[in-house]
């Protein structure tokens, strides 16, 4: 057996040997070849082992940090390196929009609705300045079901003049207005059972119109680099068409400085009231109103990394010079002026909380600019708000989207609520407003707990939206309900470029249920009317309503503007006063047109 595997081994490698000398014949030059045997490799777990980020060491010696001293050796060396020369990235940049100083507005809508507005503005010599606005609003009125004039008017009329440089800037403002409106909300039952003929004898004998005129002056001045901040002044003289006047000045200076670090800053006040009315509701005596408010609010602010906080105190002295409240009288007031906040999260979460108090000065011209239907019979005093105290958090959910809320109990002593003025046959005022058709006032001590919510998003340059609401409760005293004050109040708007020529935005609010005292008293029978009226005397709920507003705007070029609005587009009859309904839809189209000089 072992000759035979000798044989075999002899046998294949003369073979082989044959046939590489014939491949060789065939080509003697075949080359070069690499060939790789390659085996797959096969891991067990002992070939693996973890590297650890911070090994252990155990040698002694190497545990002990070596000292490295180092030095450097410096000599000159040749650069011939030459930077090129950096090229901005190209930007892509829209056209600049040019700004205008003055403008024109012009529109008129349904109702015989005419809105026009002028400002106009002129840079001086050596930083001054002086500029002019004029604006008026106007409408027929035309509302339903209505049978007493409703028409209106707003006209006002404002000049400056100041000057600004790079250590004090000042300016005085001088001012008139003028508005009318009428008491057209009588209550139905007054006349809807009486003939025509009667009707027409119990409605001309009432003449509804009231017409207010303001004048002002004032000024403002600021001083850089010095003790003396800034001071405010204002002097206002106010009418209406029953010989009411009311006079009232106001004067704010503010002093800052330094004391050990800290900044203290001081407000002081100076309001000045006086006022008269020709006679009261029932046309039985002259009212007037008179009082002198003094106030020092000293405060200092601290910041500290995250924190901030500002401690204040106000001090008011109130001097009642003349009125007819026998609880009015000279007295000393002090209320706390302390706020804080804290960054929880950057700008993401911030709380806030404080606690503020004030001495309001209420005035008959206040009064009717918040109501244009109160009667000229007020008696005016201040309202002692003894403190608000509230807590939030406010912020951003993303980029785009803030968000704030927060929560508050507030006290007032001597809180002014409009009421509905009575009806009474016997009543010896015979003037427009002594139907029942407008609103006195009351006051009493109210406490209200509110939570406040709002977001705002914008979801890029050209659209943002924005929503908030406000939930109210009212304890009162000396009244029996807290009157036309309501529970809820919701907004909300959006505001929308659509490009460069068009644009649109658009408003809605909620006012919820409020209470109204509906007082009628039929002692006796006029000689015009042979039907005696039921009395009354009951607490009304006005319905709550919403109002939707919008707007589209056409930009024809850079100076002239086209829009178009719509007041009330759910043309809603609501009531914003109790037996004062509002106009239905409400559409005015116009012009604004931007100019220099």
């Amino acid at each position: 057996m072992k000759i035979k595997f000798q044989y075999k081994i002899l046998i294949i490698v003369v073979l082989l040997c044959s046939q590489i000398s014939i491949a060789q014949k065939k080509d003697e030059n075949i080359g070069t070849e690499i060939v790789n045997v390659v085996k797959a490799y096969t891991p067990t777990i002992s070939d693996a082992f973890k590297v650890k980020e911070t090994p252990t060491l155990d040698d002694e010696d190497n545990s002990k940090k070596e000292v490295i001293q180092y030095s450097i050796f410096s000599f000159p060396v040749a650069s011939t390196f030459a930077p090129s020369k950096g090229k901005a990235a190209g930007v892509e940049n829209g056209a600049k929009e040019k700004l205008f100083t003055n403008y024109a507005t012009l529109a008129a809508g349904n109702y015989g609705t005419i809105n026009a507005e002028l400002f106009v503005t002129q840079t001086l010599e050596n930083g001054d300045y002086i500029g002019a606005m004029l604006r008026h609003l106007s409408s027929l009125g035309r509302i339903k079901n209505v049978e007493l004039e409703n028409n209106f008017s707003n006209t006002a009329l404002d000049a400056t003049y100041g000057s600004k440089s790079n250590n004090i800037s000042w300016n005085g403002d001088l001012g008139y207005q003028r508005q009318t409106y009428n008491w057209y909300g009588l209550d139905p039952s007054l006349y809807e059972n009486l003939t025509a003929d009667i009707k027409d004898v119990f409605l001309n004998k009432i003449n509804p119109k009231q017409t207010f005129q303001n004048i002002y002056i004032g000024g403002r001045i600021a001083i850089g680099e010095s003790v003396f901040k800034d001071a405010t002044i204002k002097f206002s003289h106010f009418s209406d068409a029953f010989s009411s006047t009311e006079n009232r000045l106001i004067i704010k200076p503010t002093f800052q400085f330094d004391v050990m670090d800290v900044k203290l800053k001081t407000n002081f006040v100076l309001d000045y009231l006086n006022g008269s009315f020709q006679k009261d509701y029932f046309d039985t005596a002259s009212l007037k109103n008179g009082y002198t408010n003094f106030g020092f609010q000293p405060s200092f602010k601290i910041n500290k990394d995250d924190f901030s906080v500002n401690f204040g105190i106000g001090i008011f002295y109130s001097m009642a010079i003349e009125t007819l409240n026998s609880e009015s009288k000279n007295k000393l007031f002090v209320y706390p002026n302390i706020t804080g906040s804290y960054k929880v999260v950057d700008d993401l979460m911030i709380a806030y909380a404080g606690a503020e108090g004030e001495l309001k000065q209420n005035t008959y011209q206040d009064f009717a600019q918040e109501n244009f239907f109160v009667s000229p019979t007020l008696i005016v005093t201040p309202t002692d708000q003894k403190f608000d105290i509230y807590v939030g958090l406010k912020g951003k959910l993303a980029n785009a989207i803030g968000y704030n809320i927060r929560g508050s109990i507030k006290n007032e002593d001597n809180k002014a609520l409009f009421k509905n003025n009575v009806f009474d046959f016997s009543n010896s005022n015979t003037s427009g407003y002594a139907n029942g058709n407008s609103f006195g006032v009351v006051y009493g001590n109210l406490k209200t707990v509110s939570f406040f919510g709002e977001l705002k998003a914008d979801f890029s340059k050209n659209i943002s939206i924005g929503v908030n609401g406000t939930l109210s409760s009212y304890a009162i005293k000396n009244e029996k309900e807290a009157w036309n004050l309501p529970g809820i109040q919701l907004s909300s708007f959006i505001d929308y470029t659509i490009n460069s020529k068009w644009y649109a935005n658009a408003k809605v609010f909620f006012v919820g249920e409020r209470k109204d005292q509906l007082v009628i008293k039929a002692t006796t029978i006029q000689p015009w009317n042979t039907l005696p009226l039921p009395e009354k005397n009951e607490s009304i709920s006005l319905n709550s309503f919403f109002d939707l507003n919008a707007q589209v705007g056409y930009k024809h070029n850079e100076r002239l503007t086209f829009f178009l609005k719509g007041n009330n587009l759910a043309s809603q009859n609501y009531q914003r006063w109790l037996n004062y309904p509002v106009q239905g839809l409400q559409v005015l189209a116009g012009a604004n047109y931007k100019f220099d000089f």
